[in-house]
């Protein structure tokens, strides 16, 4: 049987607890022998050498590899000596190395933090005394002596609780703290939610009212923390995210592409009777040259640029991959309470019975209210403090909002003065009421009785009761907690007051109903999301009534969405969600494992999607989602460690500005693979039609590594710092199945490289059988020509993917990095190709006045081309 449904004196028995004295030294040494230590599971460490074999396991990274020995061997073999291109390959292997390793340490610094949870201290009775221990030498069957702020070290069964409450949202994610009853009872057959087991207290819970002693029933792994922190353990794993599954895609495409077009080279070098050797070295250089060995720095580099503007709008992102993936994010599951609410419970509506007025207090307070606000406001045990020139308010949250909700007229220190406090009957989880006693100003007593509906409407006897029991259920409905206000005036005190006399004879004053509200900036970010094909979901450990409440006014619950608890849900087989999840927009009172479920549910569905929490509960989930997103102001350390990302302002609204960014940033992406394979599939063209026409090798293996690292390279880092020229939130967000090089982005590539191809096959044609400028034709004039035209057009074509309109749509001052790189890039071409020395290294020949003519009209004409179809053809030209 389940601990919470077990008696007291059954638990007595059931652990053999000596109630009066505890567990002895014998018997603790014994349990912790039988039942194991207080403490998670420590999960084995990988040795550092074995955690870089695991990150160079990854097929980009081998491509690399590869391409770094045979970038080496050409080198070698040629006696240039030049291995720069080597080192910089194998440099980006580094980094990615080093980053992957980085990234396993994420889901052993998530478990640490659940560890550190444990290191406090606690009360236990052993011995016959009540003595502090660490909560790790807490063992089964030991008696927790709790009291107000006291931290739960293990799960534990009360057999004995004084007004207890305990705050378990860390837990749960509910929003109010939990009345605890060491007596109640369950039925067998009943299936009883987390956050109904009002007789257990729960590990990493503290307590916040009233005091009582529990015997534990379970520790370490087996408690409720224990088995999230497996669930974590199991989803530590960080899965790839859409644009690293298309990169890696990419590579093997790639590299199956390189592989192809070298063996093609190499036989038609050989059939035509090349040298064997040079042929050789521009095969396997062709194939270095194919991959874009910059495409990971780019990325990255554009991921980190991504990273300081998502910072700027109060998100940090822990996991460089999380800003792409946010990008194509089309499902947000956020937590309620702190995210989407103000996590701070707040007054809404006011009733008056006598003058049946039924007031929004953000209308402001009339007469009416105040007198229900004021008696509701001192019959309560709140304090008010300054600190900083701040007011801190110390009690119970629904207290708290009383004592708020008065204060734009009036304090409860002025309250108090006028209405001294003489007596007071405590809350009572029982009970359910509170009441406290007051001198009259003028001359009398007046007994406050403040409480639950249904315990105090039996107790009035002046009032309408009727109208009273309407406004409940009205106020029921918008999920307002209600609480119901009465009073008792009598004139003398009696000697041995009691609780009984002071509560009978009650006259209805009237009813408060307070919720935690939505964030002002909530409903307009839910939107927003919904026009950028975003849709929100709530999960939440809450009510389904407040949570529905709650989803209806921010936008979340729609016609004809529907509502699931987490006792409904686990009634589900994982095919009946998987067909119904897209019907419901509200999960409440659901567990880790739930969350878990409803999430994977959604990936199933081609899904990406983004979890928001807060607390231990949420830490799985966090892990399991695409993106994990904690909160920075209220979330417990072990969110913050399984997230990806942190919201410093706690707010919804920051998540859509974060999804803007990210999209930003796909773009981009898309926008350096456009620019890196346009020049890089033209090489391939150019070489092989090149070889098929009998023209032999047009381009020497040093012009292939040249055109990589400079006319790629420079322009494209700068391509990161790129600003965004349209909205891409009026946009729907990229399908997780989705191809990388869909949306025309491989109709863009084919074209660009086939103009690139075009004019410098042209170039080569002109170089080696036209005289101009008195200069006769040779095949080394063809290679110089085609080595500038190819350089050129690489550089300048980083303006024409700018913008899918005119490559004047951005302003050249937009981007001034991108516009030197250019320049500088520009400069080392001609430099090159003018300079005798260099011109000698790089196997070029001088030209006349007449080929530097062809040479500008040639590299200037795929960008008046590309001009001409985006007039003609836009949807072609669209990123």
């Amino acid at each position: 049987m389940e601990a919470f449904r077990k008696g007291i004196k059954e638990t007595i028995t059931s652990h053999q607890v000596d109630v009066q004295n505890g567990l002895s030294s014998q018997q603790v040494t014994q349990s912790r022998q039988e039942n194991g230590a207080n403490v998670f599971d420590a999960e084995k460490k990988v040795s550092l050498f074995k955690k870089i074999l695991l990150s160079l396991n990854d097929v980009a990274t081998i491509i690399l590899l590869i391409a770094a020995v045979i970038s080496f061997v050409a080198t070698y073999l040629e006696s240039s000596g030049n291995y720069f291109e080597s080192l910089l390959i194998v440099g980006i292997v580094v980094i990615n190395s080093a980053l992957a390793i980085v990234q396993e340490g994420k889901a052993e610094d998530s478990l640490a933090a659940l560890q550190n949870l444990n290191r406090t201290q606690v009360k236990v009775l052993r011995d016959g005394h009540i003595v502090q221990i660490d909560a790790d030498d807490v063992v089964l069957g030991d008696v927790l002596v709790v009291q107000n702020g006291s931290v739960i070290a293990a799960d534990a069964r009360l057999i004995e609780s004084v007004e207890l409450q305990a705050e378990e949202s860390a837990l749960t994610g509910e929003s109010l703290p939990v009345e605890k009853d060491a007596n109640a009872t369950f039925e067998s057959d009943n299936n009883i939610d987390l956050g109904e087991r009002i007789t257990m207290v729960y590990r990493g819970t503290t307590i916040v009212h009233g005091h009582g002693r529990a015997v534990v029933t379970a520790v370490g792994m087996q408690t409720e923390m224990g088995k999230i922190a497996s669930l974590l353990r199991n989803e530590s794993k960080t899965p790839l995210t859409p644009l690293q599954r298309r990169l890696v895609q990419l590579g093997k495409n790639i590299s199956w592409l390189a592989i192809g077009a070298a063996v093609i080279v190499l036989g038609l070098g050989i059939a035509q009777g090349m040298d064997l050797k040079h042929i050789f070295l521009t095969a396997i250089s062709l194939a270095v040259a194919v991959v874009p060995e910059t495409l990971a720095v780019i990325v990255t580099m554009t991921l980190a640029l991504g990273v300081q503007r998502i910072a700027q709008k109060h998100a940090i992102i822990r996991r460089l991959p999380a800003v792409e993936t946010l990008g194509t994010t089309n499902i947000i599951a956020s937590d309620k309470t702190g995210t989407l609410t103000q996590n701070k419970m707040t007054v809404r509506k006011v009733w008056h019975d006598q003058h049946d007025d039924l007031l929004d207090i953000a209308d402001g307070l009339d007469t009416s209210a105040q007198e229900v606000l004021s008696l509701a406001a001192i019959s309560t045990n709140v304090a008010v403090k300054s600190v900083n020139d701040q007011k801190v308010y110390d009690g119970l949250p629904t207290e708290v909002a009383l004592v708020r909700a008065i204060e734009s007229e009036t304090s409860r220190e002025q309250l108090l003065s006028q209405y001294p406090l003489v007596d007071q009957v405590p809350f009572n989880s029982t009970k359910k009421r509170m009441t406290t006693v007051h001198k009259r100003p003028e001359g009398g007593y007046i007994a406050i009785t403040k409480g639950a509906f249904d315990v105090l409407l039996p107790m009035v006897k002046h009032g309408d009761r009727q109208r009273a029991e309407q406004v409940n259920k009205m106020f029921g409905e918008q999920a307002l907690r209600v609480l119901t206000i009465t009073h008792k005036n009598f004139d003398v005190m009696p000697e041995e007051p009691t609780q009984d006399f002071y509560e009978q004879d009650l006259t209805l004053v009237g009813l408060v109903g307070i919720i935690d509200p939505p964030r002002p900036e909530s409903a307009p970010a839910v939107e927003k999301a919904r026009q950028a094909g975003v849709r929100t979901i709530m999960i939440t450990g809450d009510h389904v009534e407040t949570a529905s409440a709650i989803a209806r006014e921010i936008g979340i619950l729609r016609e004809g969405d529907q509502t699931i608890t987490g006792s409904e849900l686990a009634k589900l087989s994982d095919q009946e969600l998987d067909e119904n999840v897209q019907s419901y927009s509200v999960y409440a009172r659901v567990t880790p494992t739930d969350k878990i479920r409803i999430i994977k549910s959604w990936q199933r569905q081609d899904a990406t999607i983004a979890m928001t929490g807060d607390g231990v509960n949420d830490a799985p989930a966090l892990k399991a989602a695409d993106v994990g997103i904690s909160m920075g102001e209220t979330g417990t350390d072990v969110a913050r460690e399984a997230s990806d990302i942190i919201l410093t302002d706690d707010n919804f609204a920051t998540i859509i500005n974060a999804i803007s960014e990210g999209r930003g940033v796909y773009v981009k992406v898309r926008k350096t693979i456009n620019f890196l394979l346009s020049a890089n599939i033209s090489e391939l063209l150019v070489i092989l039609i090149a070889m098929l026409l009998g023209w032999g090798s047009p381009l020497l293996p040093v012009h292939l590594l040249f055109i990589n690292l400079v006319a790629d390279g420079l322009p494209g880092f700068a391509l990161s710092r790129e600003p965004m020229l349209t909205n891409v939130m009026n946009q729907p967000p990229m399908p997780k199945n989705a191809k990388l090089f869909g949306q025309g982005l491989d109709r863009q590539i084919g074209l660009n490289a086939i103009l690139f191809a075009v004019v410098t096959l042209i170039a080569i044609w002109i170089g080696q059988k036209l005289t101009l400028g008195g200069l006769q034709p040779n095949e080394q004039v063809g290679q110089t020509m085609a080595f500038i035209i190819l350089s050129l057009t690489s550089i300048w074509h980083v303006f024409n993917i700018r913008s899918e309109k005119t490559l004047f749509a951005i302003s050249y001052g937009a981007n001034k990095s991108l516009v030197n790189m250019a320049i500088i890039a520009t400069l080392i071409t001609l430099a090159i190709s003018l300079v005798p020395l260099t011109q000698t290294l790089f196997g070029l020949t001088a030209l006349s006045i007449a080929h530097w003519a062809v040479i500008l009209v040639l590299s200037v004409l795929p960008t008046i081309v590309i001009e001409l179809f985006k007039r003609m053809r836009p949807n072609l030209f669209k990123v």
